[in-house]
């Protein structure tokens, strides 16, 4: 992490929670999530907020996307959703170069996003096996944030709520808000544009990266002046 007296930046790590790629038979995209994926990327590129004495805070962002990590020549290609070769079961410097590069950015983040869809009310298998993939002790004492969404008026909360759980045991705690955006696809264009600037949902991003950014610079002050357990 970057800082000085007055400006920090936080090294933040955004996971795609959908690895979707067929268009189905009745039309419109392969992935119903590149659109909102898009938005929240260039919000957390230019945005700029403070807090206290901090004047100036951002955020240096690294996205995972599924489709690329466990598709050809991605870091997890070898191992697969499902998990076949977990990072914390190599012994140092045998694992994967990739999967060593990935492991290391999450170690080294201040804080984490999951933007995802829900599948079957639950947590998606490309978030399982994306985060799963690697120990808790890479995780931990930090915060997360959620942002979901759906096509339905429910916004994928579902799905949040299911994520609570699994993020608190890597030890990544989720903060208490969430942004959950239901009708997506009438929220945004696919290339991230959303169809009404003033529309009350894209409100919500706001205060999880408040309340994330809050928790990130506390935790990574205590980090620094104590250590972990």
């Amino acid at each position: 992490q970057k800082a000085t007296a007055n400006r920090r930046t936080l090294k933040t790590v955004l996971f795609m929670g959908s690895a979707r790629d067929i268009t189905p038979p009745w039309g419109g995209t392969s992935r119903t999530g590149d659109g909102i994926l898009e938005w929240v990327k260039k919000e957390i590129s230019k945005r700029s907020s403070s807090l206290g004495g901090i004047k100036e805070i951002t955020h240096e962002l690294t996205v995972y996307d599924p489709i690329e990590v466990f598709g050809e020549g991605g870091a997890l290609q070898s191992s697969g959703a499902e998990i076949r070769t977990p990072h914390f079961f190599f012994k140092p410097g045998d694992a994967p170069s990739d999967m060593d590069a990935m492991a290391q950015k999450i170690n080294e983040a201040d804080c984490y996003l999951v933007l995802t869809p829900e599948y079957n009310h639950s947590v998606t298998p490309a978030i399982s096996g994306m985060m799963g993939h690697f120990g808790g002790s890479k995780y931990a004492f930090k915060p997360s944030g959620l942002i979901t969404y759906s096509v339905s008026p429910y916004g994928g909360a579902r799905g949040a709520v299911a994520l609570r759980p699994f993020l608190s045991e890597l030890g990544c705690l989720p903060v208490s808000a969430m942004a959950c955006f239901s009708m997506v696809g009438d929220i945004f264009e696919q290339d991230g544009t959303p169809k009404d600037e003033n529309h009350r949902q894209l409100k919500q991003l706001d205060k999880v990266l408040t309340q994330l950014e809050w928790y990130a610079i506390a935790c990574s002050n205590q980090r620094d002046a104590s250590g972990v357990p």
